[in-house]
C-alpha cells in the first residue's frame, strides 16, 4: 500500500511525497517521485534514482535540490528516499548525526540490533525499485543512479554492485573511500562489526580496486567543501582506483563551492542532462 502525503503541480508534472510500509526496514519508509509532464499520456519515462547525504530525509532534495525543471524538460522520473529507517526503537539510534537515524549509508546491517531494520541497501536496490515500478509510468530499462555526500557513496555503490542495471552514474560531492574516513570507520563497524574484510564489499574504492566496474561516473566535487578539507570525502582515492583499473571517471572541481544544497542545485542541470544523454544512447 501506497499512501499519498502531499502532491503538488511542478514545471508541468507532479512532486508528491509517498509513505509505505516497508519489509526490508521493518519501519514505514517516505519517498520523493517527480513525474514529468511527459508520462501524462501513460507513457513510461525513464528514472533517476537520487540518494541523499547524513541527516537528510526524503524533502531536502526534493525542496531544495531544483531538479524538477530539468526532470520536466528531459522527460524523466526522478525518486529520492529517505536516508535510514525512522522510529526503529533501537538504542542509540538517535545521539548522533553520523549513525543511527539519517545516516544508513545504503548498506544492509549484520549486526544485531541494527541487522533488524538497517538494510537500506535491499530497500533502495530491490524493494523500493519494485514498488516504483508498480505504481508509477517508470521505464524500468532505463535507470540512473545519482547521489550527494553519503548518498554520492551510495549511488556508486548501488551501480559497482548491480551491474548492468544503471545507464548512468554520478555524484556530488560523495564520500569516496568509506572505510578510510572516520565518518565509514564508525558506520561500517557499527552495522558491519570490526572484520576490516568485510567493509570492502561495501566500499566503492575497494570495490573499483578488485575490478569492479560501473558506467563512467560524473563526479563534482567543491574546492571550498569543509568536508573535502576534513578528510572525509577523499575524491583522490577515487581517482587513483579509477587510474589504476581503468574505470572511467570525469571528476570536475568546482571553485568556491561548499557542501551544501546551493552547490547541488548549482550543477544537478549537468548531473540530469549527463543521465539523459545515456538513456537515449541506449536507445528506448
Amino acid at each position: 500500500m501506497v499512501e499519498t502525503i502531499s502532491s503538488n503541480k511542478s514545471f508541468g508534472g507532479v512532486q508528491g511525497i509517498y509513505r509505505h510500509p516497508s519489509q526490508s526496514v521493518n519501519t514505514p519508509m517516505r519517498f520523493s517521485v517527480y513525474v514529468p509532464p511527459q508520462a501524462e499520456a501513460g507513457d513510461k519515462v525513464p528514472v533517476i534514482w537520487w540518494l541523499s547525504g547524513l541527516t537528510s530525509t526524503e524533502e531536502n532534495f526534493t525542496i531544495k535540490g531544483g531538479f524538477q525543471r530539468h526532470a520536466a524538460e528531459h522527460g524523466v522520473i526522478v525518486v529520492a528516499p529517505d536516508t535510514s529507517p525512522r522510529g526503529a526503537g533501537i538504542a542509540g539510534e538517535d545521539e548522533t548525526y553520523d549513525f543511527g537515524t539519517g545516516a544508513g549509508f545504503y548498506v544492509d546491517a549484520t549486526v544485531a540490533p541494527w541487522s533488524g531494520h538497517y538494510r537500506m541497501f535491499s530497500y533502495v536496490s530491490e524493494e523500493l525499485p519494485a514498488l516504483v515500478a508498480a505504481h508509477f509510468p517508470a521505464d524500468m530499462s532505463r535507470q540512473g543512479m545519482m547521489g550527494f555526500s553519503m548518498g554520492g557513496h551510495g549511488a556508486m555503490l548501488l551501480a559497482l554492485r548491480n551491474p548492468g542495471r544503471y545507464r548512468a552514474v554520478s555524484a556530488l560531492a560523495p564520500i569516496c573511500h568509506l572505510s578510510a574516513c572516520d565518518w565509514g570507520k564508525k558506520a561500517l563497524s557499527g552495522y558491519l562489526g570490526e572484520d576490516r574484510a568485510a567493509w570492502c564489499d561495501w566500499d566503492v574504492v575497494e570495490l573499483i580496486k578488485s575490478g569492479k566496474s560501473c558506467p563512467p561516473l560524473l563526479v563534482d566535487q567543491g574546492t571550498e567543501d569543509e568536508f573535502l578539507a576534513a578528510g572525509q570525502l577523499l575524491p583522490h582515492t577515487l581517482r587513483e582506483a579509477c587510474d589504476m583499473t581503468g574505470q572511467s571517471l570525469n571528476l570536475r572541481l568546482q571553485e568556491g563551492y561548499d557542501h551544501s544544497y546551493y552547490f547541488v542545485a548549482s550543477f544537478i542541470d549537468g548531473h540530469i542532462a549527463h543521465h539523459a544523454r545515456a538513456f537515449l544512447e541506449g536507445g528506448g
